[in-house]
């Protein structure tokens, strides 16, 4: 089952910027366009991270923090201000003044080819937490993006053409059947299956193979079957197994 691919859904029109962009820049763009977030590239166009309207609330949150600190302690001597402060709490400083896109983003990035699929694209967001992933080629350099709006798409596929595929590559493709073999209607692509198949066997591949077309809610069957065959060895086990009571005769 073939599902629909990276590049058919994502933006080619990357709004991006170089790792020297100053923050400024950065809140500029991210305004301008309407967008949440947007890939940091070096020079050869190569992907270095991803910087977002979180990464900038974020670092001036920080830097609240930071002063407040620095108020209640201002008193107290550099080296017990630094010992307070620790490792982390210099890192924590670093970002809380960081003034370039490079400073600012959220690194490695989290990206995806563009002949991954919708479905690796979802569970990568949703593994890793982001809403917006970077589509980069065998070089590394940013081809596109694809936003959880992106993947949502699929789901407003016509149901027609949801009804075409099930029968194009579950009927014909999978089950070697006619295409109208089954009853097949879909609404807001809710798919039904009504008709009768040759195996019981048969029921849960169409239920399966429907369940995986791009744009599917869910799957009802109204199914039945000519030969039950749940019980009946495949054919290269029945054949060990008449060869082994042969055997065990002589």
């Amino acid at each position: 089952m073939k599902h629909r691919r990276i590049e058919n859904v994502m933006t080619r029109e990357v709004v991006q910027v170089d790792a020297r962009a100053p923050f400024k820049r950065v809140a500029g763009l991210l305004a301008e366009h309407r967008i949440s977030g947007l890939p940091v590239t070096d020079a050869a166009g190569r992907v270095l991270g991803v910087v977002s309207e979180a990464d900038l609330l974020t670092r001036q949150s920080r830097q609240e923090d930071l002063r407040r600190t620095d108020t209640r302690q201002h008193n107290a001597p550099a080296w017990l201000r630094q010992l307070i402060r620790g490792r982390a709490g210099w890192r924590e400083a670093a970002r809380a003044h960081a003034a370039t896109a490079g400073e600012l983003m959220s690194a490695p990035a989290v990206t995806v080819r563009p002949e991954d699929t919708v479905t690796d694209a979802a569970r990568t967001m949703t593994r890793h937490g982001v809403k917006r992933l970077p589509v980069v080629g065998e070089d590394g350099r940013l081809v596109g993006i694809v936003t959880r709006h992106d993947l949502l798409r699929v789901f407003l596929r016509r149901d027609a053409e949801i009804g075409a595929e099930v029968a194009n590559e579950v009927l014909a493709g999978t089950l070697w059947l006619a295409r109208n073999a089954l009853d097949i209607t879909v609404q807001n692509g809710v798919v039904t299956l009504k008709g009768q198949l040759e195996r019981r066997s048969e029921i849960p591949i169409a239920l399966r193979m429907t369940e995986r077309i791009d744009g599917v809610v869910s799957v009802v069957h109204k199914l039945t079957y000519r030969l039950d065959d749940a019980h009946i060895p495949p054919v290269g086990q029945g054949l060990r197994a008449a060869d082994e009571a042969w055997m065990h005769r002589l």
